[in-house]
């Protein structure tokens, strides 16, 4: 049910490493009822069989009910989306009766998921998120990195600002920093555009994180594409959380060897996120009147990679 004096529910669409760490979270809160689809078979019949386990920075088990169609969940309260993006129309559409009434986030990487999921409910709140896991075994999520998240009313089809503090505060009583703000825009492009200024350089290098910003070429060419999505920023009006520069400080510092996903995707020989992460940056530079070549140029090199492994 949704409110009144039953449990809150909540519809966890996509159960990899984030959605099933804002899974077992929510979970734990006295009063949620947390429901999660994926199509997983294993894993989803491990939580059912025996809860959620979260390792690492965390050590709990949390009951959560898991399903492998979005069409099996119940009516929730709220939704939170955490499929790679190819994937996030057809993952709401499957789930929209569940969703019909919910105010739903999308904790995926890069721009253009709220649009896809405002085709298919009327309440969409902007989220951006930092928190790192990995699934290690079905049923069991690693918990790698505390991180903040900021959540905030879509500006088109807004979840009303009640629902954005009471989710916050939901999530944030589960153990994980959210915040409710007026425009979540700031803290969704300063991850986006630190992502679209290293990830796409890693995938077609081969290199770490921090082995892409700390060569002087490949830094260059980070410099280079924040430069260009921040006069985009500025067109449009757009206030980030903190300077791009300091991330790719702390990404040497504290995460020289990590493999974004970008590059983990090319490495399996899977569809990158390319298209919401420098695709989304481009396609807001057109809308407001600002070249991004250095953007299209990423998109158009890792898309040419993508289609030589068909080929």
């Amino acid at each position: 049910m949704t409110g009144g004096a039953g449990p809150v529910r909540v519809a966890v669409i996509g159960c990899g490493a984030i959605g099933s760490l804002y899974a077992a979270h929510l979970a734990r809160v006295p009063g949620v009822e947390v429901w999660a689809v994926d199509p997983w078979a294993e894993h989803v019949a491990a939580m059912q069989a025996q809860g959620l386990r979260v390792t690492g920075l965390a050590d709990f088990v949390a009951p959560v009910r898991a399903r492998i169609d979005g069409g099996d969940l119940p009516a929730c309260e709220f939704g939170l989306v955490a499929t790679k993006s190819q994937q996030t129309r057809a993952a709401v559409e499957g789930a929209r009766a569940a969703l019909a009434g919910a105010s739903v986030v999308s904790l995926q990487n890069g721009l253009g998921n709220e649009e896809v999921i405002a085709e298919f409910v009327p309440r969409v709140i902007r989220g951006s998120i930092i928190t790192a896991g990995a699934v290690v075994a079905p049923g069991v999520v690693r918990y790698d990195a505390q991180g903040d998240s900021w959540f905030g009313p879509f500006e088109p089809r807004p979840a009303p600002v009640p629902a954005v503090e009471r989710l916050a505060g939901l999530l944030g009583a589960g153990g994980l920093r959210t915040h409710a703000v007026p425009d979540a825009r700031g803290p969704q492009w300063t991850k986006v555009i630190f992502n679209s200024a290293t990830s796409p350089l890693a995938a077609l290098t081969g290199l770490s994180v921090g082995r892409v910003c700390t060569d002087a070429g490949l830094r260059q060419q980070v410099d280079d594409l924040v430069a260009e999505a921040l006069a985009v920023c500025e067109r449009a009006g757009i206030v980030l959380a903190r300077p791009p520069a300091d991330a790719v400080d702390e990404a040497i510092a504290e995460a020289y060897d990590h493999k974004p996903s970008m590059l983990q995707d090319v490495l399996a020989r899977r569809a990158t996120e390319i298209d919401v992460l420098n695709g989304g940056i481009a396609a807001e530079g057109r809308r407001a009147g600002v070249p991004t070549p250095r953007h299209d140029c990423m998109v158009a090199l890792v898309k040419g990679l993508e289609k030589s492994w068909s080929e």
